[in-house]
């Protein structure tokens, strides 16, 4: 018999598992389950079905829903919606709830069990060694090919056949398994996910359901501090942060390149007046030169007169003579 819960249980896909540190700092490995697109599909009432339930409805493998899914959903008000995975949950009172109510992971708390339930991986056919875990055979005293056989399988004459139940090999995995009491350990309602601590039985992708467990309630029990979506809020400001310094970075180099060849045309310039300057410092550095020489040539015509002079006096003392 099904059990009988306040809260119905969820539909959801598994995505992985990762590690999270509770409120205690107790290390606790998870496996994260999306809860998202849960829909009331139908309400069974006890007059009309003689037990109370709730059928959910969320989205599944298939994307289209066939002609009588639609039809069944058709009367939730919910036939544009592709849940095509539709599963009852006993509930204890029916009157809290209606046709088309979406319902959220946070109806979960920290610190309760619940009972995940999903469908194992498929390993095709496998002998006995690898699915029941068989010793095999001798390795030797001449058994060439008994190293994985399964070895004898009943009696002879009595009882005269092979009892059922028999372990051999066959097909292995895809089966219907039931992890009970499972601690949730952290809830996100912003992304409707599930933290359960544990193995979840299935692929990533798989679909598994959850409910309440039985188990009573972790006293004193402490979740985890952080809170992932205030986590991505931060990662995604320190990002826009980084984008903005390098975005300043480049600004600063553009126009530091910019400046530059005005830099050096204002260190050219002065370079360029004190070249053009210089022509005519050499030429007032020559014009005083000019004026020593000029000033200079007055003294040399006394020197000549005195010479002329000396001449004159020279040939009257020789015409004296000569007289």
């Amino acid at each position: 018999m099904p059990s009988v819960t306040a809260i119905p249980g969820m539909i959801g896909r598994k995505v992985g598992m990762m590690t999270l540190y509770d409120g205690s700092g107790r290390a606790r490995g998870v496996t994260v389950i999306e809860m998202a697109g849960n829909r009331v599909t139908q309400i069974r009432t006890t007059d009309r079905d003689g037990y109370e339930a709730i059928q959910v409805g969320a989205p599944g493998n298939r994307r289209n829903t066939t002609k009588p899914e639609a039809g069944h959903l058709r009367a939730a008000g919910l036939e544009r919606e592709a849940l095509t995975a539709l599963q009852e949950f006993h509930v204890t009172d029916v009157g809290g709830f209606e046709l088309g109510q979406e319902l959220g992971v946070d109806q979960f708390e920290p610190g309760v069990y619940v009972n995940v339930t999903g469908t194992s991986k498929g390993r095709g056919f496998a002998g006995g060694v690898r699915r029941w875990n068989f010793r095999g055979g001798p390795k030797t005293h001449g058994q060439s090919d008994r190293h994985r056989a399964p070895g004898s399988i009943g009696a002879g004459t009595t009882p005269g056949r092979v009892w059922k139940g028999q372990k051999m090999g066959g097909h292995m995995g895809n089966r219907q398994r039931t992890g009970l009491n499972q601690l949730v350990v952290y809830v996100d309602p912003a992304r409707q996910l599930l933290f359960v601590e544990g193995s979840v039985a299935g692929p990533r992708n798989g679909l598994v359901s959850v409910v309440l467990g039985r188990k009573k309630q972790l006293a004193n029990y402490e979740p985890p501090v952080l809170s992932l979506p205030e986590l991505e809020e931060v990662v995604i400001e320190e990002a826009e942060a980084v984008v903005d310094e390098a975005a300043d970075a480049e600004a600063d180099t553009e126009a530091t390149t910019e400046d530059a060849p005005v830099a050096e045309a204002t260190e050219d310039a002065p370079a360029a007046e004190a070249a053009d300057d210089a022509p005519a410092a050499d030429a007032s550095d020559d014009a005083p030169a000019e004026d020593d020489s000029a000033e200079e040539a007055p003294a040399e015509e006394p020197a000549a007169d005195d010479a002329a002079a000396d001449e004159t006096d020279g040939d009257e003392q020789k015409n004296e003579a000569d007289a």
